[in-house]
């Protein structure tokens, strides 16, 4: 193994400071032409249709592509073309991953759960430690976590809040892949913040316009191929604020109705 790649490893997962995707081809066999630099604290939003791809490009990231996926594509990290031995090294240990669906199969309370994941890893689990990670997927989550709550009787928003706190506070990765969280009714713009706090590399694939805006950058995806990568604007980050103010309203509604109140 050279050098460089020895000096990611050792250094492992500070020592990632970017990783860039360099492009592939489309559905049509169409070459890409653009590469795609996403640095540390960077939160970044893949956008297009259902079915365009965007998932696609989610798995290359995951997989850290060479070239040898549907779409063509290639990872450097650090700019470093990847070996295969370094491939390897960091399979499984590069990304974390939160998909569209995902269902506990264990009988485990909240607490159990975060003890173990924990320990797998590990990571010197302590009663503060839970209490942290219960109450960052509580500022995420609609309905309140307890740390006897059973994960496999948690709601859609509930486990994916607890996935992304436990991302948040245990996980090694570098980077954070997040597949459609709109559709777990958790708070988008806390998981933002979150995940950038942590110094992680977020990408987040989406069809809302409030998380996509919440980013700097979007990448858009076309026909299962990078069609362009869009900066916000000025104009953009004022409508967002528009937008953020409405979707309050909307949630004040939201919770009058849940809370079984008239609304006016």
């Amino acid at each position: 193994m050279d050098k460089t790649s020895e000096k990611i490893l050792l250094g492992f997962p500070e020592s990632v400071e970017s990783f860039t995707v360099y492009g592939g081809s489309d559905k049509d066999g169409i070459p890409e032409n653009t590469e795609v630099t996403l640095h540390k604290g960077d939160c970044t939003c893949v956008c297009g249709k259902t079915g365009s791809g965007k998932t696609r490009l989610l798995e290359d990231i995951e997989y850290l592509a060479s070239g040898d996926s549907p779409s063509g594509r290639k990872m450097r990290i650090n700019g470093l073309e990847l070996t295969e031995e370094l491939r390897l090294e960091l399979e499984n240990r590069f990304c974390a991953c939160l998909s569209q669906s995902m269902n506990f199969v264990m009988e485990l309370s909240c607490r159990d759960f975060i003890f173990q994941h924990a320990g797998s890893r590990g990571i010197p689990c302590t009663e503060e430690l839970m209490e942290k990670i219960l109450t960052c997927a509580n500022s995420l989550a609609g309905e309140p976590l307890h740390p006897e709550d059973m994960i496999t009787a948690l709601s859609g928003g509930q486990s994916r809040a607890l996935m992304i706190a436990d991302i948040a506070f245990l996980s090694a990765a570098p980077s954070v892949l997040i597949d459609e969280p709109e559709n777990a009714g958790i708070d988008k713009d806390a998981i933002i913040r979150l995940l950038a706090e942590k110094g992680k590399i977020v990408l987040i694939s989406t069809h809302d316009p409030i998380l996509a805006l919440s980013c700097k950058k979007r990448i858009f995806i076309e026909n299962g191929g990078i069609h362009g990568i869009v900066t916000r604007t000025a104009a953009e980050k004022e409508l967002l604020r528009k937008l953020r103010k409405q979707e309050a309203q909307m949630k004040e509604i939201r919770n009058q109705i849940r809370g079984g109140k008239h609304i006016g």
